[in-house]
C-alpha cells in the first residue's frame, strides 16, 4: 500500500453553469485519509471497538438444493397412447389424486376385451374343472382328462390375472367391466402433492410408454447437499451447524448436517447432507448456493462485517489516528457470521483504539482515488 494523505476541500460555486472542483493535498502520516469537519459530517461515520466473541471455524463448501427421492415424481404412461387433453402447465399446483392428463388408445379397447374374453373362458373351465375332479372320484373318466381340464383352468386363471393387473396400471378398475362397459380413454392422477415442474405434451401427441410427460416435485422437505474435500471430511460430524446462502441472494439460512456420505467421488469430494432448519418455499430444487460449516468454537476477535473494507485484494480496517484522521490497517479474516467477522490484528495494532464501523466505504473511495491521482 503507497503511502498516501490527503485533505479534500470542495469548494462549489455556480458561474455560467459550469462547476468547479478544487482538491487541495496536505502532507500526513501513512495510508491516513484526513477529512475536513464537513467531510467528516458528510461521510455519516460511526466509530466503534474491537470485540471478543467465542466463534467457530468453518468450513467453506459449495452445494446445491435438493428434495428426497419420494418427493419427485417422473409421469409416464404405463401403456402407450394419444394425448386427448391436459391443462397442466409448468409452475402448475397439484393435489395428489388429480387428473393429470386423459389418453385414448385402441388398445386400452383391446386390453379390456381380452380380460372379458378370458374371464368367461374361465367361468366355464371351471365348471369343467370342477366336473372333471367329480367324475375322477367315481373312476367314470380317465386321469388325463382331469389333468388337461385342470391346466386349461390354471391357465386362463393365470391369464385373468395377468390381464387384471395391466387394467390397474392404465386405472381400470377389472370389477367396472362385469357390466360389459368398455372405455376407450384413461386417465392418469398425481401421485404425490406438489408443483408441476417439467411439461412435455399437448393434446393429439402420441406418447409411448418410455416417454416423460410430468415431472412433479413437492417441496415441504428441501435440503442442502454439500460437496466437502475428502481433506476435510474427517472434521464433519452429524449434528453440526451450517449457514449458508443461495447464489444471488444475501440472506444467510441455517441448516445441519443430518447425513455422510460414504464414498469420494472423481473430485475427490464426500457428498454431506443436511437438513434446514426452516422450511422455506422461495427455496428450490437445483438452486446453487455455498456453505460455511461451523467446527471447533474458541474466542476471537471481530468486528462488524461491514467494517472490513477490500483495497487491491486486501481486507482493511480504519483505525482512527487522530482527530479527523483514519489510517487503514490490513487484516486477516476468519469465520463470517450475518454481523460479525474474526480479523487477526498486526501485532503493532492496539485493538483498544476506535475503528470506522460505517463510513469505511467513503473513506475507501478517498483512497483508491488518491492512488489515481
Amino acid at each position: 500500500m503507497k503511502n498516501i494523505s490527503i485533505l479534500f476541500a470542495a469548494l462549489v460555486w455556480m458561474s455560467c453553469g459550469t462547476k468547479t472542483i478544487e482538491k487541495e493535498v496536505v502532507p500526513g502520516p501513512d495510508d491516513v485519509v484526513s477529512l475536513t469537519p464537513t467531510q467528516y459530517a458528510a461521510a455519516s461515520i460511526m466509530l466503534g471497538k474491537i470485540d471478543r466473541k467465542v466463534m467457530s471455524t468453518a468450513i467453506q463448501v459449495n452445494g446445491r438444493l435438493d428434495v428426497p427421492p419420494q418427493n419427485l415424481m417422473t409421469i409416464s404412461a404405463p401403456l402407450g397412447g394419444f394425448v386427448k387433453s391436459t391443462s397442466l402447465l409448468q409452475g402448475t399446483k397439484v393435489k395428489k389424486g388429480d387428473v393429470l392428463v386423459t389418453l385414448e388408445n385402441q388398445d386400452y379397447i383391446q386390453l379390456q376385451q381380452d380380460y372379458l374374453d378370458n374371464v368367461s373362458k374361465l367361468e366355464f373351465l371351471e365348471a369343467e374343472y370342477n366336473r372333471q375332479t367329480e367324475l375322477a372320484k367315481e373312476n367314470i373318466n380317465a386321469q388325463k382328462s382331469l389333468q388337461q381340464s385342470k391346466s386349461q383352468f390354471e391357465s386362463t386363471k393365470a391369464a385373468v390375472k395377468g390381464l387384471e393387473a395391466k387394467l390397474a396400471m392404465i386405472n381400470i378398475v377389472p370389477a367396472s367391466l362385469k357390466d360389459g362397459k368398455i372405455q376407450s380413454t384413461i386417465s392418469l392422477y398425481a401421485p404425490i402433492s406438489g408443483f408441476v415442474t417439467t411439461v412435455n405434451v399437448s393434446p393429439g401427441q402420441y406418447v409411448s410408454a418410455t416417454e416423460v410427460m410430468f415431472k412433479i416435485v413437492n417441496l415441504e422437505h428441501v435440503h442442502a447437499e454439500l460437496e466437502v474435500y475428502e481433506k476435510d471430511i474427517r472434521k464433519i460430524f452429524i449434528g453440526q451447524k451450517v449457514d449458508f446462502l443461495v447464489t444471488g441472494e444475501d440472506q444467510h439460512r441455517a441448516a445441519s448436517v443430518y447425513l455422510l456420505g460414504k464414498e469420494i467421488s472423481p473430485e475427490r469430494t464426500v457428498r454431506v447432507h443436511c437438513h434446514l432448519e426452516k422450511e422455506d418455499p422461495s427455496l428450490l430444487p437445483g438452486m446453487f448456493l455455498t456453505a460455511n460449516i461451523e467446527t471447533a468454537a474458541h474466542e476471537v476477535d471481530v468486528v462488524p462485517t461491514r467494517a472490513i473494507q477490500s483495497f487491491e485484494g486486501t481486507s482493511v480496517v480504519f483505525f482512527v489516528s487522530g482527530e479527523n484522521q483514519f489510517k487503514a490497517v490490513p487484516v486477516k479474516t476468519g469465520t463470517v457470521t450475518t454481523e460479525f467477522t474474526a480479523i487477526e490484528l498486526p501485532d503493532k495494532i492496539d485493538r483498544n483504539t476506535s475503528i470506522v464501523v460505517d463510513g469505511g466505504f467513503q473513506l475507501m473511495g478517498l483512497l483508491k482515488n488518491t492512488q489515481e491521482d
